[in-house]
């Protein structure tokens, strides 16, 4: 059975956290890395250790020290455009706990590491006492993504059906902060 380390992301996780999330941009996306939505993945200090609301956790291979998954939380909501409006007015910034990066590496799938890291933010957010509502997005075309935002949250916004021409074809989801 495989063994793993769920803890805050420190400086020396970095650069292991960064190549999970660049692999999933690449891999599981199919967009590679696009500069004005992943600055997060190549800052990540900036974006998630800085700021005393934000977080970063990874799950590392007790075997090998590895980061095997990723996982992130900020407080900045979502933004229109590229969002719907209704859910940036929905989700502003400051009030929303933003659910990004959660990124497990396809070996290590399928050993609860993304529902163990969801469930860590969710009590992160809980804990601020300043967040409202934790909110994510994800492409239905990621391996697994949406059946696990189904099992933990509500989908507020599918793109596809909603939104005229289709969107951007994103799912949004909202997770109950309780």
């Amino acid at each position: 059975m495989l063994e793993y380390c769920i803890r805050t992301a420190t400086a020396d996780d970095l650069d292991g956290a960064r190549t999970v999330m660049l692999d999933a941009v690449y891999r599981d996306f199919g967009t590679g890395y696009v500069p004005r939505w992943h600055a997060d993945i190549i800052d990540p200090e900036r974006f998630y250790l800085a700021p005393p609301r934000h977080t970063l956790l990874v799950a590392v291979d007790e075997r090998d020290g590895t980061v095997a998954a990723t996982a992130a939380l900020d407080g900045r909501g979502l933004e229109h455009p590229p969002n719907p409006r209704r859910l940036a007015e929905r989700y502003p910034s400051g009030e929303t706990a933003q659910l990004r990066r959660v990124c497990v590496r396809p070996e290590h799938r399928r050993h609860g590491l993304a529902r163990r890291m969801v469930a860590e933010l969710v009590a992160f957010a809980k804990a601020d006492g300043g967040y409202r509502s934790v909110c994510l997005h994800t492409s239905p075309t990621s391996p697994g993504a949406e059946a696990l935002w189904r099992s933990l949250g509500k989908l507020v916004c599918d793109e596809r059906a909603e939104e005229p021409g289709g969107g951007q074809g994103i799912l949004h989801f909202e997770i109950p902060l309780v």
